[in-house]
């Protein structure tokens, strides 16, 4: 699994567990829905620090406690 895909991955358990949707994290964060959905889409590859900082911030939670799960501890490392 690459990075941005457990971002995607992250941020929708993080949805679950708030009972909420990805177009309410959208409006929360003030950001546009479509960004939201643009990060679930497959085929997009990147994701900007900007963009996950701000759905923290919706999300009132800090982007330590975003990173720090197991998934991103044990990422391979990414050589392109």
């Amino acid at each position: 699994m690459s990075v941005k895909d457990i971002v995607a991955k992250r941020f929708l358990e993080l949805c679950r567990e708030r009972n909420i949707k990805i177009n309410e994290l959208a409006n929360i964060s003030g950001v546009t829905p479509s960004t939201a959905y643009s990060m679930l889409d497959e085929k997009r590859r990147d994701i900007s620090i900007i963009t996950i900082k701000k759905f923290c911030d919706g999300l009132e939670i800090t982007l330590g406690e975003f990173f720090s799960t197991a998934d991103f501890d044990n990422l391979e490392q990414e050589i392109c």
